[in-house]
């Protein structure tokens, strides 16, 4: 505590945050809203230039993202895109059978199968990188690296904060 005088004063009063402008948290929540759909509707258009469907694609690039060279496992799929294990198992034998994903049991634990993209994957998406490219151009043409970079990260820390708060409903605000 700070001292004046040899006394000790009381600590001042922590400055509580500004109240939430409940209008601005539903239109920001609306907003965002809309930006998934579209998000949505933009990989669904990008599956379908790969012949799959749009949760096969996403199971592909969580693939991409999480997978270290090892392959990732089907749990850790599932828990990145939050769907059941069994819905990865069964998407993924499909994509395995269109060839563009290689499926294989753990070396140390035979309960774990691995996911790992093939190099047919790999092609396929990357014939579509021009695409990508030129669209990601246009949607982000407002936005430097540096700023997309700190939307990114301000997302992620509120998508950590709407994981609480499912964790807080689901247990009983």
């Amino acid at each position: 505590m700070p001292k004046k005088d040899g006394l000790e004063l009381a600590s001042p009063t922590p400055k509580l945050p500004p109240q939430i402008d409940h209008d601005s948290a539903r239109r920001f929540s609306w907003a965002i809203a809309n930006v998934a759909m579209y998000l949505e509707e933009l990989r669904y258009f990008r599956a379908k230039t790969l012949s799959i469907s749009g949760p096969q694609l996403t199971i592909l690039m969580a693939v991409i993202d999480l997978e270290e060279g090892q392959g990732v496992s089907v749990r850790v799929v599932a828990k990145a895109i939050h769907v059941d294990p069994s819905f990865i198992t069964t998407q993924t034998k499909l994509l395995e059978k269109k060839g563009l994903v290689r499926r294989r049991t753990d070396d140390t634990d035979a309960r774990v199968v691995k996911l790992s993209l093939t190099d047919k994957a790999y092609k396929q998406i990357a014939s579509t990188a021009g695409e990508e490219e030129a669209l990601n151009e246009f949607i982000f043409a407002d936005l430097t690296t540096q700023k997309l970079d700190e939307v990114t990260q301000r997302l992620n820390a509120l998508k950590i904060r709407l994981e609480k708060a499912c964790l807080k409903v689901e247990g009983g605000f």
